[in-house]
């Protein structure tokens, strides 16, 4: 067997990637750095890290600030649970005296902190020897071993992470042991077309060896995702503002700002569930123009959004504002991707 935590280190020590949050003195950066990390690419995440903690600077700034100003700084991030979660977890961390976990297990205790980012932050912080399974990792040695588990599923990480556990406590350095593996597998063991000549553990990498990068790791069959519809209306009044509506009540993106939509299930069903749209926002006379479809895909379904356009502003007494209605600038809200798009046609 190869001296894993020699090659891996001194690969890493020879090109490690620059990111403001290395190297960073406070754990706090560290897990905001993390959650962002997850279902993001590095270069997507450095700016956003960068504006994120200098608007809260602290676990308290992030506790005691309006939830709208959290989403907003993490609009475009996507995945907005997280930025909900971390808010609720630092709140938490104030009720209990505002002190930062120290170790995997108290750190898993916070909402939104699975057994990976709880690795993750306890063994870049506080040096615990805590191997990391993130995807990366997961796909590096379902090659180097040959594994074909599923690596979505827990049992497959919790037994890579026990084949880990020696190598990482034998390195002596496991933040820096982490941080090498992730980076493996972001830049040289890809999903596609690897790059094995630049592998640090190509001489013993049974995927290399034998052709399979291609296969490896496993995946499971895909199931196919549904579709759903919706009409949205852009509504200007006269001092060019928008109107916008906040969903409230839905799990999904909830507490983020669009503009005013209705589903609908049928192709047939477009034209009456826009006018359906205007009666619900009580406008009777109007003009409107359609401009475009916009299809935006999450984890779990498809969403195909018909995008209309009143041909003229209207009076800012035309619509009934509420709490969750009203006409605004778009820098003023947290919106969602689609709006962002819609705003731009």
């Amino acid at each position: 067997m190869v001296n894993l935590p020699k090659h891996l280190l001194a690969w890493y020590d020879s090109r490690t990637r620059e990111m403001p949050w290395r190297d960073h003195p406070d754990p706090y950066a560290v897990w905001v750095s993390e959650i962002m990390l997850q279902q993001t690419q590095v270069e997507t995440v450095k700016g956003y890290f960068l504006r994120f903690v200098k608007a809260f600077p602290t676990v308290q700034a992030l506790a005691n600030a309006p939830q709208q100003d959290v989403l907003k700084a993490w609009e475009g991030l996507g995945y907005y649970t997280r930025a909900r979660n971390l808010q609720r977890a630092a709140q938490q961390v104030m009720e209990q005296g505002g002190e930062l976990p120290s170790n995997s297990s108290e750190w898993a205790e916070l909402p939104g902190v699975g057994p990976y980012t709880a690795a993750a932050i306890s063994s870049i912080s506080f040096g615990e020897y805590a191997p990391v399974v993130d995807g990366n990792v997961a796909r590096v040695f379902s090659r180097f071993l040959e594994w074909r588990d599923d690596f979505q599923k827990l049992p497959a990480r919790e037994k890579l992470a026990a084949w880990l556990q020696p190598f990482i406590e034998k390195s002596k350095r496991p933040g820096d042991f982490n941080q090498a593996m992730m980076d493996l597998g972001a830049t040289i063991c890809t999903p596609r077309n690897p790059n094995c000549t630049l592998c640090p553990l190509r001489a013993t990498c049974l995927a290399n060896a034998k052709g399979l990068q291609e296969e490896l790791p496993f995946k499971p069959p895909r199931k196919k995702i549904p579709l759903r519809f919706a009409v949205a209306l852009k509504i200007q009044e006269e001092r060019g503002r928008i109107l916008f509506a906040q969903r409230v009540d839905e799990k999904l993106l909830a507490g983020l700002w669009e503009l005013p939509s209705q589903p609908f299930a049928l192709a047939k069903e477009e034209v009456k569930t826009l006018q359906a749209l205007l009666r619900r926002l009580n406008i009777s006379k109007s003009k409107f123009v359609y401009l475009d479809e916009i299809e935006h895909t999450f984890s779990h379904f498809k969403s195909v959004t018909k995008i209309y356009r009143f041909t003229q502003p209207v009076r800012k007494d035309a619509v009934s504002v509420t709490p969750t209605l009203r006409f605004a600038n778009p820098a003023e809200l947290p919106l969602t991707t689609v709006t962002r798009r819609a705003l731009k046609l």
